[in-house]
């Protein structure tokens, strides 16, 4: 049975439903969300249940954090969907959903203190996006002030945030047990993301570039750190129309990578529009076929055709698509010019072990 979730927008409202929830007696879990939610953070509300149990109150917060957003990023334009959002909080048995304002989170406007994220805030994500921890960390304490949760979920797509995380809440004594929960995927492979629905077409195909390259680190990592990032710079190579900002092999804390055992590989891309579509396709690597034009185009969607798993390109004339080959697992793929995707995010290759 769907039951709704009591809805707060301010910090006296949030009290009163968690007194209505059973709170203090009950443990407290947080789920922290800037909304336009979708199964990845239905997967987050159904982890934070199973960590406190059925009777407990979960919190789903909403709230798109201005602090985290840099001059000239997707602010204004990151979506928003509150009554789809509300409609999946109920049907995870969210208790609780916080949506408050910006002026109910920073009453008094951008906050004189903030919490430095320190060394760790000033590598990969946090190099290309300065100031971007500083904002993240800042409403995730001030979010555990407000609810006083005793267990908060957060995914692990977003690797290096969460070990921050976890890193404040060690740090700074907070009480709060911090779970990272796995990354959910698209078929093809794309880690669930609210700014997915900026892709479409090629774009979302070179986008998933991502998680082919960890996924070509993580089935070579059994042969060693080396050959793991090899393959996926090999991936990499074949990844068209994406502009690499770091590839980075660490240890579980972000330190330096271990000689063996569990490590992390991280990383984050542009993606860019293709350009002139002929000019795409010279530089199309297809190494079965060498035919020209029409000819390697007529070959490969007969290959895919025989082929359960590939993906042939639409029928229609030549300029209005064109072909991709992956050397090494002769999956095809199509693709039509996209649009500027400013970045993808960061993922991590989680529990990769190279003995």
């Amino acid at each position: 049975m769907t039951t709704t979730p009591l809805l707060a927008h301010s910090r006296e409202e949030l009290q009163g439903a968690l007194a209505e929830r059973g709170w203090p007696a009950s443990p407290v879990a947080l789920v922290p969300t800037m909304g336009a939610l979708h199964a990845g953070h239905a997967s987050l509300m159904a982890r934070a249940r199973h960590e406190v149990g059925p009777d407990a109150p979960v919190v789903a917060s909403i709230f798109v954090n201005p602090m985290q957003f840099a001059p000239g990023e997707d602010l204004d334009r990151y979506p928003r969907s509150f009554d789809a959002d509300l409609e999946i909080c109920a049907e995870q048995g969210g208790d609780i959903v916080f949506a408050p304002s910006v002026e109910e989170v920073y009453p008094s406007g951008d906050p004189q203190v903030k919490v430095d994220p320190g060394p760790l805030g000033a590598i990969l994500e946090g190099k290309s996006r300065p100031g971007h921890f500083h904002g993240v960390l800042t409403v995730v304490a001030k979010l555990f002030g407000l609810v006083r949760p005793d267990v908060a979920v957060f995914g692990e797509k977003d690797y290096q945030q969460l070990t921050l995380i976890r890193r404040m809440v060690d740090d700074l004594c907070m009480g709060v047990e911090v779970v990272g929960a796995e990354t959910v995927r698209e078929p093809d492979g794309l880690a669930l993301s609210s700014r997915n629905r900026y892709l479409d077409g090629d774009l979302r195909w070179r986008a998933a570039a991502i998680a082919r390259t960890l996924f070509a680190a993580r089935n070579a990592a059994v042969h060693g750190a080396d050959v793991a990032i090899g393959a996926a710079r090999h991936e990499l190579r074949h990844a068209r129309g994406v502009d690499l900002e770091y590839l980075e092999l660490t240890g579980p804390d972000l330190g330096p990578a271990p000689e063996s055992g569990p490590a992390r590989l991280l990383m984050s891309d542009v993606v860019y529009p293709a350009g002139d579509i002929n000019q795409w396709a010279d530089a199309v690597y297809l190494p079965y076929f060498g035919l020209p034009d029409k000819a390697w185009a007529d070959a490969a969607v007969k290959y895919a055709a025989g082929h359960p798993g590939s993906t042939p390109p639409p029928p229609g004339p030549l300029r209005d698509w064109h072909v991709l080959a992956m050397p090494g697992n002769h999956d095809w793929y199509d693709g039509l010019n996209g649009f500027m995707f400013p970045a993808c995010g960061t993922e991590p290759l989680a529990e990769v072990s190279y003995d």
